[in-house]
């Protein structure tokens, strides 16, 4: 599988990705994420449902990233060019903030 250059490989504490068409094909994949086709549905229905909530009353304006966080890691999805660009990264928490 392979698309034009996406850079995805050079994500600081990246752990995998996932490249898909508009209908969800994956165009090209590595790491934890490679042929990781349930995972790619399952974000794939995410960014679809995020693109129906509107966020204002700007129909042009729509959400750019979705976030899904776990503990130790999440998935940053975001939407460029007719593809869906998902990438698994570590999870970097920050020091609690003390009161």
């Amino acid at each position: 599988m392979s698309v034009p250059p996406h850079n995805l490989e050079n994500v600081p504490d990246q752990l995998g990705y996932l490249v898909l068409n508009q209908e969800g094909a994956v165009l090209s994949s590595a790491g934890d994420l490679e042929n990781d086709e349930r995972t790619a549905r399952i974000l794939l229905n995410m960014v679809r449902l995020a693109c129906k909530v509107r966020i204002s009353e700007d129909k042009l304006d729509f959400f750019k990233r979705l976030s899904v966080i776990f503990d130790s890691f999440l998935y940053v999805a975001t939407i460029s060019n007719h593809r869906i660009y998902i990438s698994k990264r570590k999870l970097m928490p920050k020091d609690p903030v003390q009161a």
